[in-house]
């Protein structure tokens, strides 16, 4: 466990119990009926224990997006061509992309990170180029991801919260891009959760009926074939993908650094289940961006104990979910921080909770 080569398993940082307890005082006395806020009231917080700050905010936010694409791709479990991930990799960066117009619009800082991709865009301004691989294995015949590229995955993910963290960020949000990673995200989720692929496999990126049949018997194959994969660190590198993994060592970073994680949709879900599952220690770190439409992420949510803050029916990916649940967050904060107490502004705290 103390094995510095084994980052990923050191603990992670704790909230502050003693904020958390004046910033749920500072909600009692704030001049509204208990309560009457919902989850702002609990989301701020939250945020104020993770903070470590009676004041809580989240005005700079950092997004990283992970690309990568996936060997099993050529089993057709896709409706778009594996080319897209690499052009989307360029869209990133010049700004036509979901998310590129999510972060513009909350002055967040986007953080593009090329994994490896088969149509490789070369060097874009704007994209980290941390190059594991063109793509991982086919899963459905070997092992996605060897030891080392595994490694320097969960390692990708880990640089993106030490600039995060160089540039003061208040959040942490990660997002992610690859031909076939709904594949691959619902392949772990079987086998962690033990649920049959049938239950947790959905439309990706625009399959039919006869699409997600064809991308069941796929995942059955996979897990038969690594079905000696006994813990999270040998089913992530038999099923995941590099952009799976770097999330994955992107939230263990954040949470031994305290900073607090904001997660998106399904994939990022799994991530989350995967780093759980790999340092427990990291789960009081992350708070969920909102239900996605696909297929198996309520079932992940349930296992994770998560309560999304959206459902809007989105299952885009590259962090957009998360990104539209920022200005959530931010009310949260500002409500905590902005509203008067009974006390200063001279109301009867009697009175108002009769009200």
């Amino acid at each position: 466990m103390n094995d510095e080569s084994k980052w990923w398993l050191r603990g992670c940082a704790r909230p502050d119990t003693a904020i958390e307890t004046q910033a749920r005082m500072r909600q009692s006395q704030l001049t509204k009926p208990p309560g009457s806020l919902g989850a702002l009231e609990e989301l701020a917080v939250r945020l104020a224990a993770l903070q470590r700050t009676p004041t809580p905010k989240v005005d700079r936010v950092w997004i990283s997006v992970f690309a990568a694409d996936h060997g099993v791709a050529a089993e057709g479990v896709s409706a778009f061509p594996q080319a897209v991930t690499g052009e989307m990799v360029r869209n990133f960066a010049h700004g036509g992309a979901a998310i590129s117009v999510l972060a513009r619009s909350l002055g967040a800082t986007l953080d593009v990170v090329n994994l490896g991709t088969v149509n490789d865009p070369g060097p874009i301004r704007g994209v980290h180029r941390a190059i594991i691989a063109e793509s991982t294995a086919n899963f459905c015949e070997a092992p996605a991801m060897s030891e080392p590229q595994l490694r320097a995955a969960l390692s990708a993910g880990a640089a993106s919260v030490r600039a995060a963290l160089d540039g003061a960020a208040q959040l942490f949000i990660g997002g992610e891009m690859g031909i076939a990673n709904t594949t691959s995200a619902s392949a772990l989720a079987s086998a962690l959760l033990d649920r049959s692929p049938a239950e947790l496999s959905g439309a990706g990126t625009g399959l039919d009926a006869d699409g997600i049949a064809h991308k069941v018997r796929v995942i059955e194959r996979a897990l038969a074939l690594h079905a000696g994969a006994g813990d999270a660190w040998e089913r992530l590198r038999c099923l995941g993908g590099f952009e799976i993994a770097a999330l994955a060592g992107a939230y263990i970073a954040a949470a031994q650094a305290g900073l607090p994680v904001l997660v998106d949709g399904f994939i990022a879900s799994v991530s989350a289940l995967v780093a759980q599952a790999i340092n427990p220690s990291c789960r009081e770190w992350f708070l969920y961006a909102h239900r996605s439409h696909e297929r198996g992420h309520a079932a992940v949510l349930q296992a994770l104990g998560a309560q999304p803050l959206l459902d809007l029916g989105m299952r885009l990916g590259e962090a957009s979910g998360a990104a539209v649940a920022v200005p959530l967050l931010r009310s949260a904060c500002a409500l905590h921080n902005g509203m008067a107490t009974f006390a200063q502004a001279g109301v009867s705290e009697a009175a108002s909770q009769q009200a």
